[in-house]
């Protein structure tokens, strides 16, 4: 069997767990497989820049609460659908995410993470300062709310969608590029790759699935965008998931994204002696473990078995 055949096989298993899945969840767990969604998307944005480009970013949480208040704001204000909002917050962030790639052409290293990080932080006070349109401190919420049900589906069809469309992007020209920055950037402009456009369209479509996360987020939390959702915890997980994944990976993020969305439901019911924040202190002991014991992530240990099975 050919690894293409192989492949496709296994993306074919996954959709048909994936479709009959909800059918055996109760209502509270489906919402939690909507939350491994939302990250999966956030983290492969990321991964996008990070694992593929080689730019570091410390505030994607910035661009999913630029998503998530377009739906919210949207859909309260002018009673838009909801579905329609999603692709609006996926433009919306996408300028967002350019604009911000424009100074960062500038940025490398610490101080690129620097100015990111300080997006985090700034981005959701700016709720606060325009209360007007976004609710202020006591945030906003879509004209309706969704059943998890609903919100499942979508929210695994958004992923379905964010892969395939990264997948036709880095096998493409884009891509190569996008590899060629990352390994080299002095080799990559010697061959022709032209830096500030990728390196700012990278920042863009990163930036462009956060949006559409964001999105997902806020609708996900009973249509409740508020400033304090997306603080620079949020940007932290998501970092913390593509570590976990392991950078340069097309499927690892859905495994980050199953590490921070449902890991800090298990470790809350973990007794820890001597402390009131046991949840926290799990949470923080196994991601230390993961940095310790799989320093490339889980897609770096697929890869080591893999190349073990073909030596055997």
């Amino acid at each position: 069997m050919s690894p293409f055949v192989r492949r496709a096989l296994v993306i074919a298993a996954a959709a048909a767990v994936i479709a009959v899945l909800p059918s055996g969840l109760s209502g509270y767990h489906q919402g939690l497989a909507s939350y491994v969604a939302v990250y999966a998307i956030a983290i492969l944005g990321l991964d996008i820049l990070t694992g593929y480009t080689g730019q570091i970013s410390i505030g994607h949480g910035a661009f999913m609460a630029i998503g998530g208040y377009t739906t919210a704001i949207l859909s309260h204000d002018h009673h838009t659908n909801l579905i329609l909002t999603l692709p609006i917050a996926v433009a919306i962030a996408f300028g967002g995410g350019v604009l911000l790639g424009l100074p960062a052409l500038r940025l490398s290293g610490a101080y690129l993470a620097l100015a990111t990080f300080a997006l985090a932080i700034s981005v959701p006070q700016l709720a606060l300062k325009f209360s007007k349109f976004s609710g202020g401190s006591n945030g906003i919420q879509t004209d309706h709310t969704v059943s998890h049900l609903w919100l499942y589906g979508v929210s695994w069809t958004a992923v379905a969608i964010a892969y395939a469309l990264a997948w036709l992007l880095l096998r493409g020209r884009i891509g190569r590029a996008f590899r060629a920055v990352r390994d080299s950037e002095l080799a990559a402009a010697s061959s022709g790759v032209a830096l500030p456009i990728y390196k700012t369209l990278a920042f863009g479509v990163s930036a462009a699935y956060a949006g559409l996360a964001g999105s997902l987020f806020v609708l996900a939390t009973n249509g409740f965008a508020q400033p304090n959702e997306f603080g620079v915890l949020l940007s932290l997980k998501i970092l913390i998931g593509a570590a976990a994944a392991g950078l340069g990976s097309l499927w690892g993020p859905l495994a980050g994204a199953a590490f921070v969305g449902l890991l800090p439901t298990v470790s809350a019911g973990v007794p820890v002696v001597g402390s009131a924040h046991g949840q926290d202190v799990v949470f923080g002991l196994i991601v230390i473990g993961i940095v310790i014991l799989l320093p490339n992530g889980v897609a770096g240990l697929l890869a080591r078995l893999a190349r073990a099975r073909t030596r055997g």
